[in-house]
C-alpha cells in the first residue's frame, strides 16, 4: 500500500477521525509553512491544489487562490519540487484537473509525483471510465487514486467508486462548486450514512464543511473531513501559517472531542 493508504487505514482502525486539510500550491511565498504548520496542527494528511486556470469544480475562494498562484509563476513542476524537498511523516495527495496530466504525460506527471513523494492524486474532471491507462499507472507506482461519490451517485455506481477508491472516499458533502457554506446541509450526513453502508474504507467528506462544528457534526457519522476554502481564504486574507495553524488545531481538536 501506499503512504496515504498505509496512514488512513491504520488510524481509521484505531477509531480516529482523519482530518485533510487543502492547501493551494504557491499561495505565496509563504506556502510551504502554511502546509508545515498545519501539520503540526493535526492533520492526518494534506490535499495540496496545483493551480489550474479553469478549475470546474472550485468556488471562488479557490479560484482566486488558483489564480493569485499562477500570477506568481507557480507550476506542476515548481510545487512539486518544493513539496520534494520536505521530509513529512504524514502523506500528501495531490488535487489538479486532467488537462495538466494530459499535457505532461501521464506516466511522466506520476513520476513527478513520485520524485516528490507524493502518494495520493484527486482528479475531479477524470471520471473513472476514462482513467483506465492513468489507474494502470498509478498502481504500479504505489499511487493511489482517490474517487469522489456526490449525492447524486447512483447506489450502484457509488459501490463501484468506492471499491475502486484508493487512500479514502472522497464523499461530496453538497452539490455545487467548493466554498463555505453557513450550516452542514443534510446531503453531507445522507452521503456519510449512504457509503459507510457500503464500504469499510475510510469515508471523508469535503467540500461543505467550513468550520469545527460542521467538522464535528459530519464526524460523528463519517469517518473524518476535508476541509479546504474556509483555510484557503485565511491564507488570501494573511493570516499566513499562525493562522492556519489556529484553524486546524480546532478542526482537530472538534474531531476528536
Amino acid at each position: 500500500m501506499s503512504l496515504l493508504s498505509d496512514t488512513l487505514a491504520s488510524k481509521h482502525k484505531s477509531g480516529s477521525k482523519l482530518l485533510i486539510p487543502y492547501i493551494t500550491g504557491g499561495l505565496g511565498e509563504e506556502w510551504i509553512e502554511v502546509l508545515l504548520a498545519v501539520v503540526d496542527a493535526g492533520a492526518d494528511a494534506v490535499e495540496v491544489g496545483i493551480p489550474f486556470s479553469d478549475p470546474m469544480i472550485d468556488g471562488p475562494v479557490i479560484q482566486e487562490a488558483s489564480q493569485r498562484a499562477l500570477g506568481m509563476g507557480a507550476t506542476p513542476i515548481s510545487i512539486l519540487s518544493a513539496l520534494g524537498a520536505l521530509e513529512l511523516d504524514i502523506p500528501i495527495a495531490v488535487m489538479t484537473y486532467y488537462n495538466l496530466i494530459h499535457h505532461a504525460g501521464e506516466e511522466r506527471f506520476a513520476h513527478w509525483m513520485i520524485d516528490a513523494s507524493v502518494s495520493g492524486a484527486i482528479f475531479p474532471d477524470l471520471s473513472f471510465e476514462e482513467s483506465v491507462s492513468w489507474r494502470q499507472i498509478s498502481t504500479d507506482l504505489d499511487i493511489d487514486t482517490v474517487q469522489l461519490v456526490a449525492p447524486s451517485t447512483s447506489n450502484d455506481r457509488a459501490k463501484l467508486l468506492c471499491e475502486a477508491s484508493e487512500g479514502f472516499v472522497y464523499a461530496i458533502g453538497v452539490m455545487g462548486t467548493t466554498g463555505e457554506r453557513a450550516q452542514l446541509h443534510k446531503s453531507a450526513i445522507e452521503i456519510s450514512k449512504r457509503l459507510k453502508s457500503i464500504t469499510n474504507k475510510p469515508v471523508l467528506v469535503g467540500i461543505g464543511v467550513s468550520n469545527s462544528e460542521q467538522a464535528k457534526a459530519v464526524s460523528e457519522v463519517a469517518d473524518g473531513v476535508v476541509v479546504g476554502s474556509a483555510l484557503v481564504r485565511r491564507v488570501l486574507e494573511g493570516e499566513g501559517p499562525r493562522g492556519a495553524y489556529s484553524f486546524v488545531a480546532d478542526l482537530r481538536k472538534a474531531i476528536d472531542s
